[in-house]
C-alpha cells in the first residue's frame, strides 16, 4: 500500500479524540479509517463516538479520522468529500439521512473505498456492509408491549401519541412502521397525532406533548422513537400534573438515559438501540485484512422494564 500525507487526518483524530498523535506516528499506521457522523448533540451519538474510539484503542496500527456533521446534511457530504480526498483506506458513515449522503457514499464507491454504513441506510446497495439495529423489529416490540399495557390483543383500548424521530430518515419510518403492525390491528387504540416530528430531541418532543395535553384530555400511552423524546413527554406530562395517568415508551437504552429513567418509573419501558461503532470498526478492520464480511450485520435488542432494568444498570457497572 503506497504512502499517503497523512498531516491532516492526523490532526482530525487529534480533534476527535482528544489523543496527542504527530503527523510522523500517524504515517506510521498501517491503516487510516475515517468515520463521518451525523451529529455529536444526541446522547445516544454520543455514546456511539466513545463506543468506536473505545476499540480503535485496542488496534496500535489503525488512525481513525472523526468528522462531526453537526447535524447538517450539507456539512456531512463535504466532510465525506473531504475524507475521499485524503484516500482513507476504509469509510464508516452514519448518515443524518439517506437521500442526502447516497450520492456522497456513491463517491466514495466509485473511489475503491470500501464504504460500512452505520445505523442508518442509503439509498444504494454497493457499500461493503451495513451494521445497524433491525428498526422495524425493534418498533414491533414497541408496539407489541404497547398493545399489552393497553388491555391485550383483541381488548386493546387507549389514546396514543406517537413522536417521531426525523420524518427524513429510515430508522423513523422503521420504528413507526413496525410499531402500527400491531396497534393498527386493534380498533380501540386511537393515534391522536400525525407524523410529528420531534427530531430525536427532548426538547422538541416536550413542546409536542405539552400541546398534545392542551389538546386532549385523555392520554393513555406515548412512545417516542428515541429515549430522549419518551423523556421530553414524560417532563411535559409531569408539568401538567398527568405523567400518573401515562405510559411512555422509548428506544435507545442509555444506561445512563433509559435505563435510569426505567429504573426511576418515569419511562415505563425502553427497547436496546446498541451502537454500531465498535462492531463496524471491528468489521472494516477485519475486511482491510483480507477477511469476509457479511452484508449485513443486525444487532440484537432488548426490553428493558421496571422488572429488568437494575440488573442492566448493575452489568454496566451502574
Amino acid at each position: 500500500m503506497k504512502r499517503r500525507d497523512l498531516m491532516l487526518a492526523a490532526v482530525a483524530t487529534t480533534l476527535a479524540t482528544g489523543a496527542l498523535l504527530s503527523p510522523a506516528v500517524a504515517q506510521d499506521k498501517k491503516w487510516n479509517i475515517g468515520f463521518s457522523q451525523a451529529t455529536t448533540i444526541e446522547p445516544w451519538r454520543a455514546q456511539f463516538n466513545k463506543d468506536i474510539i473505545a476499540e480503535a484503542e485496542k488496534y496500535p496500527d489503525v488512525n481513525l479520522i472523526i468528522t462531526d456533521g453537526e447535524d447538517k446534511t450539507e456539512k456531512q457530504v463535504a466532510d465525506v468529500e473531504n475524507l475521499i480526498r485524503q484516500e482513507v483506506d476504509a469509510l464508516l458513515i452514519s448518515p443524518k439521512e439517506s437521500a442526502g449522503l447516497t450520492g456522497v457514499v456513491q463517491q466514495a464507491i466509485d473511489a475503491g473505498i470500501p464504504v460500512f454504513v452505520l445505523d442508518r441506510n442509503v439509498d444504494t446497495d454497493q457499500y461493503t456492509q451495513f451494521v445497524g439495529g433491525d428498526n422495524k423489529l425493534i418498533g414491533r416490540a414497541a408496539g407489541e408491549y404497547a398493545v399489552e399495557l393497553l388491555g391485550g390483543p383483541g381488548k386493546a383500548e387507549g389514546n396514543v401519541v406517537e413522536i417521531w424521530g426525523g420524518l427524513g430518515t429510515q430508522p423513523a419510518h422503521d420504528r413507526s412502521e413496525g410499531f402500527h403492525e400491531f396497534t393498527d390491528k386493534e380498533p380501540g387504540i386511537k393515534n391522536l397525532l400525525d407524523q410529528q416530528s420531534g427530531d430525536w430531541k427532548q426538547d422538541q418532543a416536550y413542546n409536542i406533548m405539552a400541546t398534545a395535553l392542551r389538546n386532549n384530555e385523555d392520554i393513555d400511552l406515548v412512545y417516542g422513537h428515541n429515549d430522549p423524546m419518551a423523556y421530553g413527554a414524560y417532563l411535559a406530562a409531569k408539568d401538567a400534573g398527568r405523567e400518573k395517568d401515562i405510559k411512555f415508551i422509548g428506544i435507545d437504552a442509555l444506561p445512563a438515559e433509559g435505563v435510569t429513567w426505567v429504573k426511576n418509573g418515569e419511562l415505563t419501558a425502553t427497547f436496546l438501540y446498541a451502537t454500531p461503532g465498535a462492531e463496524g470498526l471491528r468489521q472494516a478492520i477485519k475486511f482491510l485484512n483480507g477477511e469476509k464480511v457479511e452484508k449485513t450485520i443486525t444487532l440484537p435488542t432488548e426490553k428493558i422494564t421496571k422488572e429488568n432494568a437494575d440488573a442492566v444498570l448493575k452489568e454496566k457497572g451502574l
